[in-house]
């Protein structure tokens, strides 16, 4: 994937999510395809979804569990994994981690 995103429009408010620990700003592409830009400081959550989506990570070193799964996943710069609509994950985050999420 790309390192940059060409012919965005930028939010510039922040999205804060869990006391700061996640910190992401929306960008929309001339499309109407959506995505966040963000980092999660080292602690456990838990995320929510409505829309599929792709976490791919810039940097840093977590791991997930899906909502179902009883395993957990490590991940790392370079990786991405995929979370159903509708759905949830846990993420406990080793070091701070850079993320893209892709929407639908």
């Amino acid at each position: 994937m790309s390192d940059h995103f060409d012919n965005v429009s930028v939010n510039k408010k922040a999205n804060l999510y869990f006391d700061g620990k996640c910190v992401s700003h929306a960008i929309t592409f001339s499309d109407g395809t959506k995505k966040t830009l963000g980092v999660i400081f080292p602690s456990t959550l838990t995320f929510n979804t409505g829309a599929p989506e792709i976490m791919e990570i810039n940097s840093g070193k977590c791991r997930i569990k899906l909502a179902g799964q009883s395993e957990w996943q490590s991940f790392e710069g370079g990786q991405r994994f995929d979370v159903a609509g509708n759905s949830s994950f846990e993420i406990e985050t080793i070091e701070t981690l850079d993320y893209v999420c892709h929407f639908g």
